[in-house]
């Protein structure tokens, strides 16, 4: 059997709907679904990402039992830049010490782990990072 990742549902406050929309639409996702206090996002793999406007009254903790955080790929280390400016001109703190190398995480020699972590307006953990050929 052969399997891949289909979609994962993120349930977020229906009025933070617009950070996602703007921050997975400046990060190339196309658009799938959006209305009914739902957006749904696709990638090139035919992944997608759904954010349904509909929480209760409870504070995620990315530290505690479940998911700690997910991550966007980008094809350059530039991109990654270029999101960190994106969302900080929104107001969007970045955590960690981030925009950052991590040669702990690398794939050898001249490879890097370059990213960006930081939390959405409903507290979860989001990274975009580039792996590949450290940029001269």
């Amino acid at each position: 059997m052969q399997s891949q990742l289909s979609h994962i549902q993120f349930n977020v406050a229906p009025e933070n709907l617009a950070f996602y929309r703007d921050l997975m639409s400046f990060l190339g996702w196309k658009t799938l679904h959006d209305g009914e206090g739902m957006l749904g996002v696709g990638d090139t793999n035919r992944t997608s990402l759904w954010f349904v406007g509909y929480v209760k009254a409870v504070e995620n903790d990315y530290d505690g039992p479940g998911a700690n955080h997910f991550a966007i790929g980008v094809k350059r280390q530039a991109d990654v830049d270029a999101a960190a400016a994106h969302l900080t001109a929104r107001g969007v703190t970045m955590l960690f010490d981030t925009p950052r190398h991590r040669p702990d995480f690398g794939m050898g020699a001249g490879q890097t782990y370059y990213q960006i972590m930081f939390e959405t307006p409903d507290r979860m953990l989001l990274e975009v990072v580039y792996i590949g050929p450290l940029a001269a």
